[in-house]
């Protein structure tokens, strides 16, 4: 512990972990009395694999009733939100839901996250967007993740686009963290290797990042009793250690052989506790800066953090060297002289990046270097993210970031790819 912690967790009230726990989810519904929910999916988990379908028998055996939308899609719009709800209040009629169930990856959650609010009374999605000075009324959550990477099952926002400026907003309120947290590792055991990838890569930024955010006693909570993030504690790390530790060894081994059940169970695990990790202490400069790369280039959100996170680390390595020495060893660097491990894990980062499909440098993204400025002015406009960077000039830091990741190149070690 440390005696200045000042922590604010709110993980799920449920997390249920295992192989086959989805067994379980109809009679755990049951027992907490629901009876009328909606299941948030896409057409692919209706088409293609039995899983809705078994659901929506079992839970009516429990006295459950399902209605399922299966329009999910990746990247959610305000505007999909919008027709969702007045698709699903249509069929619904007067019989108002008491639950939804998200199965998917971290768009499907995002999108039931969002359905929580607007199918209680009908109301826009934008109506939610920013801050909320009174917790909303909305509806109980159930969130099923089939990929270990997003963490969405754990985080108080659902990110959706604005198709009218292109942009990413937050929905953002601890009220939508669900009350069930259901990982069964089973679900990802199909998953091909670009998702394994990306979600992988993503689970692991989640721990990096917030196990070097900034300390919950130096992060500005601008008054909120409730904040849905408030800085790393010691119990925010503990959980980002756990998961890099997983990360470590499961990540090329779950990438590389899809039939590893054990890399599985172990990403599954580390995907979560990640969260548990980050959807308390934030994030900052990584998911910041890719947010904008994402913005340029459309490509995935793992695939975005992956360029950035190596160069995110060489900028931190003066700011959280003791904790970049930690991660540095769990990893497996073993260099006596505990400046050149550090230098070292950027670049082995690197590597992991590589290997896992992804290219390496923003140039190898597409991204011209006359979009850097351009990239560094969409960057810092998310403040949410630039205020929790730990370092004195954040302007500063970023384009050295930007810059290092274009070119390939890192401040401490001067290495070129």
């Amino acid at each position: 512990m440390r005696s200045n912690d000042v922590i604010h967790f709110c993980p799920p009230a449920r997390v249920v972990i295992g192989c086959g726990s989805r067994a379980q989810l109809p009679g755990l519904l049951q027992r907490l009395g629901y009876r009328r929910g909606v299941l948030v999916t896409d057409a692919y988990f209706t088409g293609h694999t039995p899983w809705v379908h078994e659901y929506v028998q079992a839970a009516q055996a429990c006295g459950v009733e399902t209605v399922v939308y299966d329009g999910g899609m990746p990247d959610p719009t305000t505007t999909l939100c919008d027709a969702a709800t007045r698709q699903l209040l249509g069929q619904l009629g007067e019989a108002r839901p008491d639950h939804v169930v998200a199965l998917g990856g971290g768009s499907n959650i995002d999108l039931a996250k969002a359905l929580c609010l607007t199918l209680v009374d009908g109301s826009p999605i934008k109506d939610f967007v920013g801050a909320m000075p009174q917790a909303p009324r909305c509806l109980p959550l159930v969130a099923v993740p089939t990929t270990a990477g997003t963490g969405s099952e754990a985080t108080p926002g659902a990110i959706l686009v604005d198709p009218e400026n292109a942009t990413k907003v937050a929905v953002m309120d601890n009220q939508l963290r669900p009350v069930i947290a259901l990982i069964d590792p089973e679900f990802t055991y199909s998953c091909p290797p670009k998702v394994t990838a990306d979600a992988g890569i993503d689970a692991l930024t989640h721990a990096v990042e917030s196990y070097l955010t900034l300390d919950c006693f130096e992060f500005d909570r601008q008054g909120n009793p409730d904040p849905g993030y408030s800085g790393r504690s010691t119990l925010t790390m503990s959980f980002a250690r756990e998961a890099i530790s997983l990360c470590a060894r499961f990540l090329l081994r779950a990438y590389a052989d899809g039939g590893d059940k054990e890399a599985r169970i172990g990403m599954a695990y580390a995907s979560h506790y990640a969260a548990l990790s980050y959807g308390s202490s934030g994030l900052n400069a990584v998911h910041g800066i890719a947010y904008a790369v994402a913005g340029l280039t459309h490509k995935s959100h793992g695939s975005t953090n992956a360029v950035m996170l190596p160069y995110v680390l060489d900028e931190l390595a003066s700011v959280r060297r003791a904790e970049m020495l930690d991660v540095a060893r769990i990893f497996g660097i073993d260099d006596a002289d505990e400046d050149a491990a550090v230098g070292r894990l950027p670049m082995l980062v690197r590597d992991i990046v590589a290997k896992l499909g992804i290219p390496a440098t923003l140039a190898e993204f597409g991204i011209g270097r006359d979009q850097l400025p351009g990239l560094l002015e969409d960057a810092l406009q998310v403040t949410r993210l630039a205020s929790a960077f730990p370092v004195a000039d954040v302007p500063a830091a970023y384009a050295r970031i930007i810059e290092r990741a274009f070119e390939g190149r890192f401040l401490h070690e001067g290495a070129l790819l």
